[in-house]
Order: C-alpha cells, then structure tokens, then sequence
C-alpha cells in the first residue's frame, strides 16, 4: 500500500471520512468520558483540552459538565463543524499537533480513541507528543487512549466491504513495518465516481509510550485496558489507555 505523506490531511477533511465512521458508538464514548471525569476528579472549571477533537462532540460533552474546554484540530472541516458548538466555555481551533499550543496552561489534556501515530517518523509523533506535555501545567495529567498494537495484529480484519447512503468502502488492512494499514477504497455510485485513502497508524506499544513519555517528564500512574477501565492486560485488552501526570520543573 502507498501512502501519501499527509495521509491525514485529505482524508479527515473528506465528506467520505465522517460517512465511514458515522456509526461510532456515542454512548460508549459518553460513559468513557463519565468513567474518566469520576476517576479524574478534575475541579469545577478546570482547564480541558481535547487535541485531534474533529466536530467537538467530546469537547462539548465535557463543557457541559462546567468544564472550560478547548478543541483543536488539523481538519479545516472539523473545526468549521465544531465552531458552531462554541460557548463561553468552549472554544475551537485548527491547529497541528505538533506544533506548540498554550503552554503550562491546561489542568487535563485529552488525546481519544486513536487520534496519535498518524506521522511518518517517530521523530514528529514525539513532537506531538510534546505537545500535549507542554500544554499542561506542572501536575496536570495526560489521558492518551490508543489501540493495543498486539491485539489489534493478532485480530485484523484483511479484507472488508461496508455501504453506506450508495457510497462503498472496500477496506484493506495489512501491517507493514511498524505501521497499520488501511486501504479504503471508495466507490461514490451517485457521484460515479472512485477514491483511495489510506489510513497510517504506528503500532506503538506499551513500552514505546513509555520510554516517550519519560522524554517528555510524564509519569504514567495508571494504564488500563479497554473503556470499563479493566486492567491493562498486553495479550487479550483491546486498548492501551494511559493516565501520566506531568512532573514539576524540579523532580
């Protein structure tokens, strides 16, 4: 498989992208969120960002339980979606991760479901990383939630066909050094018309994220499993959740 150098840029801007995934389970998502804020315990108020946000469904979630949250996003289209969201205590901008973002400023950095490793080298995935470091204060904490690599390999689905409103997605998935796969190959049958986008992920494990987050002064204090916050187990759990605090200047 190809895959273009900002893979990330067209394809989540693509009116194809939010069709594919428009079945996302919002609820699971929502009682994710609900597990998070109780273990959390974040104080009323608190200063939330949510990086790789895409529309702002999650940021809004979180700013309606009095949270004062801030979105950003690589997608133009996102964001133009997001806005239209925005209240007194939430707000959007497009942004690229990595790039610094307001520094020692946010209480909670959120960073949901697979929205790391798109970039081509390790280099500027820790250069994304350090971005979500920079942006918390001295002993904010770090939410960053991620597929489990070896799970995720032992378990993929090469080959896939789903339809949707008359457009069809044949999906390929193939493992190819260090990185997941996914062709999606798109046939429009209103607009006649055919696409491909290919997805990247790296398939970062447990140990990678943390010899990452070190670099960075993060301190993992708790890694979990799937979102019921079961035990993270390396074989069997379908999530690598990690919870980090960011370390004071002096430690």
């Amino acid at each position: 498989m190809e895959v273009a150098k900002q893979w990330f840029k067209d394809w989540f801007n693509s009116p194809y992208y939010h069709l594919l995934y428009s079945n996302r389970d919002e609820k699971e998502a929502a009682s994710f969120i609900d597990k998070l804020v109780g273990y959390l315990h974040p104080l009323p108020g608190a200063l939330m960002l949510d990086v790789a946000c895409g529309r702002g469904r999650h940021a809004k979630y979180l700013a309606d339980k009095g949270f004062c949250v801030t979105g950003i996003d690589l997608s133009e289209e996102s964001i133009a979606a997001a806005r239209k969201l925005e209240n007194e205590n939430l707000s959007f901008f497009q942004h690229d991760m990595r790039l610094p973002f307001r520094i020692n400023y946010f209480d909670v950095v959120f960073n949901f479901f697979t929205s790391f490793g798109y970039f081509e080298t390790r280099h500027e995935n820790e250069n994304a990383l350090r971005t979500l470091a920079n942006c918390l204060k001295p002993g904010g904490r770090l939410v960053l939630d991620y597929l489990n690599s070896t799970y995720v390999a032992a378990h993929l689905v090469r080959h896939e066909v789903k339809e949707k409103d008359q457009v069809v997605f044949e999906i390929e998935r193939e493992m190819q050094n260090g990185k997941f796969l996914k062709q999606i190959n798109i046939l429009d049958k209103k607009q006649l018309q055919r696409l491909s986008y290919t997805e990247s992920v790296s398939a970062f494990g447990k140990q990678d994220f943390e010899e990452m987050f070190a670099m960075q002064g993060l301190a993992i204090t708790d890694i979990f499993g799937d979102y019921h916050f079961n035990n993270f187990d390396g074989q069997h759990s379908p999530r690598l959740i990690l919870i980090a605090q960011k370390l004071s200047a002096h430690e």
